[in-house]
């Protein structure tokens, strides 16, 4: 089943927050919401779907501080990577997620896929063709390598891993830092120069063995 997909720009530090929906099921998951719940919960409710998922691609307070607030309105639980599970402080149920899960919302299957780098529990959401790759890739750029607990050598291996996806992949960021909101793993191998030195550093490797 082809997901909708509601993008929306909330907040000060030009992030999006998503619904992704099944709406055949009228039921939606919104990812990182980090600001103004309300505004999320009545995008649901304009598409008629209830929010039964609350996902995150990491923790760092821009992707999930509005948290409590959403579930105070929905009673949805909240699903983060086990290794920042510690970090999500909600009174509503919270439940970890591992590398290559798969759940469901509606009919939709959703798989996880640990992108540490930015932060040691980032994750990416991928479903039919599409991804939601939160701070790890943006268009024509990638997440800070700076902060408490990147790493790096670990955003490079994600890179990797986001960069082996079907070149028709659309991407699907967590910040509105691009020329444009979305693009596709093949543009982005073509022009993102954190995604180009990924890939031709695999390609020399690869000749090298």
């Amino acid at each position: 089943m082809t997901p909708h997909i509601v993008q929306l720009a909330i907040g000060p530090m030009q992030n999006f927050a998503y619904l992704l929906a099944d709406l055949q099921h009228h039921v939606a998951a919104v990812i990182d919401p980090g600001w103004e719940a309300e505004q999320l919960h009545r995008a649901a409710t304009g598409i008629a779907c209830t929010v039964t998922q609350i996902l995150l691609t990491h923790t760092h307070f821009d992707h999930m501080d509005a948290v409590t607030a959403l579930q105070e309105l929905t009673h949805a639980p909240v699903f983060v990577h086990e290794t920042e599970r510690f970090r999500v402080n909600t009174a509503g149920p919270c439940h970890a997620l591992h590398d290559g899960q798969q759940f469901q919302i509606g009919t939709l299957s959703v798989e996880v896929l640990h992108t540490p780098g930015h932060s040691p529990g980032g994750v990416s959401f991928l479903t039919a063709n599409t991804c939601f790759t939160g701070d790890t890739l943006f268009v024509d750029g990638c997440g800070r390598v700076d902060l408490p607990g990147s790493d790096p050598h670990a955003m490079f291996r994600s890179l990797r891993r986001l960069a082996a996806l079907p070149a028709g992949t659309i991407i699907y960021p967590g910040h509105d830092y691009g020329p444009t909101p979305t693009s596709t793993i093949g543009a982005q191998k073509e022009r993102n120069p954190y995604l180009r030195a990924e890939t031709e550093a695999e390609f020399f490797h690869n000749r090298v063995e």
